[in-house]
């Protein structure tokens, strides 16, 4: 039998422990190194490390935790490689010239991936920002926005909805825990992935996909395909576009508003440093439009309304703002909405 060995999450020591436990064919639990004991023990009381795992599971990765109480989704030996040589060749990544910077976490499939694809691609590796000879990096959209990111011949950008003025170097992905990392590039699915849209809701198809959850539970259909509980639809070029969570969706007077176009748009406005935009309960729309924004002070309501209505339809534009010191966010940058002040879950 197999076993599942948690693994502190953290550098190089990481990549060799992990490279141990796959040469014994046992799973490794990615564990955050910056999480405390509580939440360790609480991780590790939901991924069931004393139980077995089924020959050729090669990771238990914990998801991020956006909606609710973290899953373990498993991820087998055939779905790590088939992602990675998947991303590899999107990317066209060359061994012998190309190097990956490591800077995201790796308990999160985002930052694991990188780790995974250098391994079984037999690209070198570092954790060293200062390494000039890397040339592909895997980051956030805030992080892209706080680095200058030019050095780099690729930077994938994945967690949260992109900057609108991405540098002519970035790539941005589309994909969850559940499928391994990235599985659309730029709205086109990487070669051996399938995505169809059912009754608005993204379903993605391919072999780099989870086997199961940790608790046994299947989340794809009898034909392998995976509602991915993200809004969008497929053009008529073939391309995904992603609208968000359909639990995001802000239901206004009879009128939908996706979040992420109308938070594009705010951080534009001079003054806005961060923001987010959710539903509040009103006895009058159902819900109302609510930012969520870190400002200057000179930073108005009004300013923001305007900023809106001039680029998208009125009952986009925020009733209320409500200035925070920070947003809660995952590790990988995800505004968690059901923590914001009188947000619907």
């Amino acid at each position: 039998m197999h076993r599942l060995i948690p693994i502190v999450a953290d550098g190089r020591a990481f990549v060799d422990a992990l490279q141990r436990a796959w040469a014994e064919r046992d799973a490794v639990l990615p564990i955050d190194p910056r999480l405390p004991r509580p939440a360790v023990d609480a991780l590790l009381a939901a991924m069931r490390p004393d139980d077995d795992v089924e020959d050729g599971d090669a990771l238990v990765v914990a998801t991020s935790g956006t909606t609710g109480a973290p899953k373990g989704v498993v991820l087998t030996h055939d779905a790590v490689l088939a992602s990675a040589l998947a991303t590899s060749a999107r990317l066209e990544v060359d061994p012998f010239r190309d190097r990956w910077l490591s800077v995201l976490p790796l308990a999160h499939v985002g930052g694991l991936s990188v780790v995974t694809r250098a391994l079984l691609t037999d690209t070198p590796l570092t954790f060293d920002p200062e390494d000039r000879a890397a040339t592909l990096v895997s980051m956030v959209a805030t992080q892209v926005r706080r680095t200058d990111v030019s050095r780099f011949r690729t930077v994938v950008v994945g967690g949260a909805a992109p900057p609108s003025d991405l540098p002519a170097n970035a790539v941005v992905t589309y994909g969850m825990t559940e499928t391994g990392s990235g599985v659309v590039y730029d709205g086109a699915p990487l070669d051996g992935v399938e995505v169809r849209a059912v009754d608005g809701e993204l379903h993605v198809r391919g072999p780099m996909l989870l086997r199961a959850y940790r608790d046994g539970t299947d989340p794809k259909d009898d034909d392998g395909w995976l509602p991915t509980g993200d809004a969008g639809e497929i053009g008529e070029d073939g391309r995904v576009v992603v609208r968000g969570r359909i639990g995001d969706v802000i239901v206004t007077g009879g009128e939908k508003v996706w979040p992420d176009p109308v938070e594009a748009v705010l951080r534009d406005v001079p003054g806005v440093l961060d923001v987010a935009v959710a539903g509040v309960p009103d006895p009058e729309w159902g819900a109302r439009v609510v930012a969520y924004a870190v400002t200057s002070e000179d930073v108005t309501l009004e300013r923001l309304r305007d900023a809106v209505k001039a680029v998208l339809p009125a009952w986009c534009a925020p009733k209320d703002l409500v200035r925070v010191s920070e947003l809660p966010r995952t590790a990988l940058g995800k505004v968690q909405r059901s923590r914001l002040p009188g947000a619907t879950e």
